[in-house]
């Protein structure tokens, strides 16, 4: 069995400790059983592995996104990178001839796809076992993972099977309802949609190859920012004749919003904060080494991180998107496959980071034409490869590289690195990267 995690999303529903980079999914906000903090995607990835440990995992992402998925769930899971942003069906596709063509999975193997952004027990991926032996059984059809509905919740689409069967024909399915005709479709025995489907690999391909113009998948890649922006519910699901379902008793939630992620959290606070004993109902979570302090407040969310501070009504958490895109600025913090990094300060010509990478780690080998850069190693010790030549670096040892020249920094040890850029652009794009002999 593979299965391909759909791992988007543009960072602004749980800002400010979500960006372009870190969006919702890769926010440590909850505990596995070490009492070890953990993102939505390593939990979801924990949950799979722990049902099959022999299972292919293959994480859809956009390219500023491929690093983090690296770091937070290492090398085995395959990274199938999305040029640009576009909708769910072009980016499955996409994943999906990744498979066939750099993986080499069979056209007839049983693939599952399941967003990371959910919240569900582990029995809900045990079904996944259902789900893909279904497959053998409908290779041409595709079967979809409904739960038992537990309220008449609009934040659901909703499916109707034909059967009260747990493997049924789907009579229909309806994208979000009003909480009335919840009600009522579910006194007729609908499902919420997990938004988890399965099927062979060769016969989605074939309604892609009907519906796109390429030629596997190197082709797709270079053509994929002409690809049409569009849903696989609305691209595929509308359309298909063979769809089943699948019915599971799990339990499972949306946590697209602040409200949401705080019923989950296992504790009122994460970070330095410290909360009257007359707080009621209030959740703090602090990126920031600074504390912060709340006193006499009730239903409310405090987050701060680098990018900004957002103190919200539960109530009013809902969608702060809208506020969040007239906040335009730099991303402060983010996951690397090498550590990660936080910006401390920002100009017009020059911007300064802290730099933190792991042991046996290093950056790309790199230049930048526009700025000069400075590291000033903090603690740790490793290696600096400045055009060509490779010399170790202690505690207080300062490097220098002027625009256009080559440069990586390896970590021997655990690395903190201040690092100064200075020029008249300072831009993600100004940066060429080489292979290191």
């Amino acid at each position: 069995m593979n299965i391909i995690l759909l791992s988007g999303g543009s960072g602004k529903k749980l800002w400010p400790l979500s960006n372009d980079v870190r969006s919702k999914q890769f926010i440590k906000l909850f505990k596995n059983s070490r009492n070890e903090q953990e993102s939505m995607i390593q939990r979801v990835y924990r949950q799979i592995m722990e049902i099959d440990a022999e299972v292919d995992v293959t994480v859809a992402t956009s390219k500023s996104q491929a690093s983090t998925v690296i770091s937070q769930l290492g090398h085995r899971v395959g990274i199938s990178v999305e040029p640009d942003r576009r909708d769910t069906f072009p980016a499955i596709i996409l994943a999906l001839e990744y498979l066939k063509d750099v993986k080499n999975v069979s056209l007839d193997e049983s693939i599952v796809v399941c967003p990371v952004d959910l919240y569900a027990d582990d029995s809900f991926f045990e079904s996944f076992l259902d789900l893909a032996e279904s497959t053998s059984d409908n290779s041409d059809g595709i079967t979809l993972l409904g739960t038992v509905p537990k309220e008449a919740s609009t934040r659901y689409g909703y499916i109707v099977p034909q059967s009260k069967d747990k493997l049924s024909a789907v009579s229909s399915f309806v994208e979000k309802p009003n909480a009335f005709t919840a009600a009522r479709m579910i006194e007729n025995g609908a499902l919420w949609n997990a938004g988890v489907v399965s099927f062979r690999l060769g016969h989605v391909l074939e309604i892609a190859h009907s519906m796109l113009d390429y030629q596997g998948y190197d082709d797709l890649f270079s053509r994929y920012p002409q690809m049409p922006s569009v849903s696989f519910d609305r691209a595929v699901l509308e359309k298909e004749k063979g769809l089943k379902v699948l019915a599971c008793d799990s339990r499972i939630r949306d946590l697209g919003t602040w409200a949401a992620i705080t019923e989950m959290m296992p504790d009122a606070v994460i970070g330095k904060a410290v909360l009257s004993s007359s707080c009621r109902n209030v959740n703090v979570i602090n990126d920031m080494d600074i504390p912060v302090l709340a006193i006499d407040l009730k239903d409310l969310v405090i987050s701060a991180s680098q990018q900004g501070i957002l103190v919200t009504s539960k109530t009013e958490s809902i969608d702060i998107s809208p506020f969040v895109d007239h906040i335009g600025q730099t991303v402060m913090f983010a996951e690397k496959s090498w550590g990660s990094l936080k910006v401390l300060d920002v100009s017009d010509e020059s911007m300064t980071i802290k730099l933190y990478i792991h042991a046996g780690k290093r950056m790309s080998y790199h230049s930048h034409e526009h700025r000069d850069e400075m590291w000033m190693i903090v603690s740790g010790e490793g290696k600096t490869v400045v055009d060509g030549m490779e010399q170790p670096v202690h505690p207080g040892d300062v490097i220098t590289m002027e625009a256009g020249c080559r440069h990586t920094i390896k970590a021997d040890t655990d690395l903190e690195v201040i690092e100064v850029q200075r020029g008249e652009s300072i831009r993600t794009s100004d940066k060429k990267k080489y292979e290191l002999e």
